[in-house]
């Protein structure tokens, strides 16, 4: 390579390849996600044969984009990037304290971010291992989270709950609730903001993602917030007729 190009600019043309931004918008927000550190970051990760090619966003958001990658072997994974800028610290501080598991300097905005990532892929290996169905985590680097592609062999990502209602509703109610329940005692883990917007449904399995926010059991605010998981479930499964109050769903959970 050039040595006159910069690291930065080594890893946009290896990992974007040749293809260019086309509008504004699609500007502003490649230079919010891009910035340099995000791109050195990306170079490694490349040059340790993590990472090939990326080939489009499968989600957009204002703290993270997650796009599907490509490993070298052409295998399919997704690439989870936190935005250092537009990321909401005071929410990572209310999650992040404490969880005895993280120390960190809550006025440093960029190590709170990579804390964060690194809370995430920790979460998400908990919950792997303890067989609930999550994305496989594979590497957390700073601000980016490689993690299984959750999609058919085509790379066509699964989509959302809230965009692809269940067949069997019922079914895929108690194995949300199983999976629930499972988290807590086997992964010793509440996701903390469960909702449809966080499920994936994948050829009728429910698949539980975006975990950076999910707390430890002994946290002072799990309770509180797998009630409020319980009944984010609870409200969307009710217009398919299943209707749980949340002391039921709590007994269920607790017994």
């Amino acid at each position: 390579m050039d040595p006159k190009v910069s690291k930065a600019d080594q890893a946009l043309r290896k990992i974007l390849g040749e293809k260019r931004l086309k509008g504004v918008e699609d500007r502003r927000v490649a230079s919010e996600v891009f910035d340099q550190n995000t791109l050195e970051t990306l170079y490694k990760l490349a040059n340790r044969g993590y990472l090939n090619l990326l080939k489009g966003a499968i989600s957009t958001g204002k703290e993270a984009n997650v796009f599907k990658g490509v490993h070298e072997e052409g295998n399919f994974l997704a690439v989870k990037i936190y935005r250092i800028n537009t990321s909401d610290f005071k929410k990572m501080q209310y999650y992040i304290q404490g969880d005895p598991r993280f120390k960190v300097r809550t006025t440093n905005k960029r190590q709170l971010v990579f804390t964060w990532v690194n809370k995430e892929y920790r979460n998400l290996k908990r919950s792997y291992e303890a067989g609930i169905k999550v994305p496989k985590p594979i590497l957390a680097k700073n601000n980016v989270l490689l993690m299984e592609f959750i999609g058919d062999e085509e790379g066509n990502p699964a989509p959302l709950l809230i965009n692809k209602p269940p067949d069997n509703p019922d079914k895929a109610f108690k194995s949300l609730l199983k999976s629930i329940k499972k988290l807590y005692y086997d992964a010793k883990l509440v996701h903390g903001d469960l909702s449809a917007f966080n499920v994936l449904n994948y050829e009728e399995k429910m698949v539980i993602i975006d975990m950076s926010q999910s707390l430890v059991v002994d946290h002072p605010l799990s309770r509180e917030l797998l009630e409020r998981d319980l009944a984010n479930i609870a409200l969307y499964f009710k217009k398919f007729g299943i209707s749980k109050t949340i002391e039921e769903l709590k007994l269920e959970i607790y017994n």
